[in-house]
């Protein structure tokens, strides 16, 4: 009767703790996603702002992917739905954790993860952490209490904010690269970290339960990418059977001109090259025929609106 009570005891205390921690997890986690309100990375969750079951197309992964893809092209050229859930140095347990997030409300036909983020190293204890963060927003959200008011403890969440650029980072600088041959063949296959492995075949799962065609995709970057790291990713798509498109081995397509179609040297393409990449992103969309024209349906309206306060800044391409 003794070890009776005792776990009895020690189930009651996690229980309660667990009770006290989804309190203080409905109180921390922000009521709107907008910066003001404590959301992190606010362009990428923009997407919880978006009306529900709208979004065609995710495109997930680091700062390549918000500097390569720009929805507001494919709308125009297509009328298809983009939103880039794309954060800088994003590793893919945070990835994941974008993904869940954008299907809460969305059911997007295509996932796009861009493929540099694979080769991020994520550490045990981080994925544990984000794990951990996942169940209570507390733990991720911590540092608001400075900021928190009477609507953070009774008001309900109502995320209204969206992005006109749908998670696209606008660069029009130039900063020409000198590396003009960083795709050399060779038969050199770079290692994908085995817990990395992991997270892309659940990001796999995910989609294939969900509905959802997954694309992996490396944006041109003569900084990030190079014929290793392709064998590794192939090899890694050939293995959960995914398809992959390495934009670095098509220049003959995409033209892309390294002394002006990149801001910083090669790392990030700039508006220039990201307009190339885009449009043959737009007919690869075309090409799968899973997804529809928006553009004449009034249901989509706020994308035209959009699209004019887009091109209001980068011009029209």
């Amino acid at each position: 009767m003794i070890y009776v009570k005792k776990i009895f005891i020690i189930l009651a205390f996690f229980l309660g703790l667990a009770v006290m921690l989804m309190g203080l997890s409905f109180v921390f986690m922000p009521k709107n996603n907008m910066s003001e309100f404590g959301m992190e990375e606010v362009s990428a969750n923009g997407i919880l702002g978006e009306k529900e079951n709208t979004i065609d197309v995710l495109v997930l992964g680091d700062s390549e992917s918000y500097s390569s893809i720009s929805p507001m092209e494919i709308w125009k050229d297509t009328g298809y739905t983009t939103y880039v859930c794309g954060t800088s140095a994003q590793p893919l347990n945070y990835t994941v954790t974008m993904l869940y997030r954008a299907f809460e409300k969305q059911t997007p036909k295509i996932v796009i993860l861009e493929t540099n983020t694979i080769y991020r190293e994520v550490t045990k204890s981080s994925a544990l952490k984000t794990k951990i963060a996942n169940y209570f927003s507390i733990f991720q959200y911590h540092d608001r209490w400075k900021s928190l008011g009477w609507h953070d403890f009774i008001g309900k969440t109502n995320f209204t904010w969206t992005d006109d650029y749908k998670g696209y980072r606008y660069n029009s600088s130039i900063a020409p690269s000198t590396k003009k041959d960083h795709m050399r063949g060779t038969a050199v296959i770079a290692k994908i970290p085995e817990l990395n492995i992991r997270y892309v075949e659940e990001i796999k799962s995910f989609c294939d339960e969900n509905g959802a065609k997954l694309l992996l995709l490396s944006a041109p970057s003569t900084a990030n990418w190079n014929y290793s790291r392709h064998n590794g990713i192939q090899n890694l798509a050939d293995e959960i059977g995914c398809e992959y498109i390495d934009l670095n081995l098509m220049n003959d397509k995409l033209k892309i001109d390294w002394n002006t179609d990149t801001h910083d040297k090669g790392d990030h393409l700039n508006h220039s090259g990201a307009v190339k990449v885009t449009r043959y992103i737009s007919e690869f969309l075309s090409e799968t025929e899973l997804l529809t024209d928006h553009r004449t349906d009034a249901e989509y309206a706020k994308w035209n609106n959009s699209l004019k306060n887009y091109e209001s800044v980068v011009g029209k391409s």
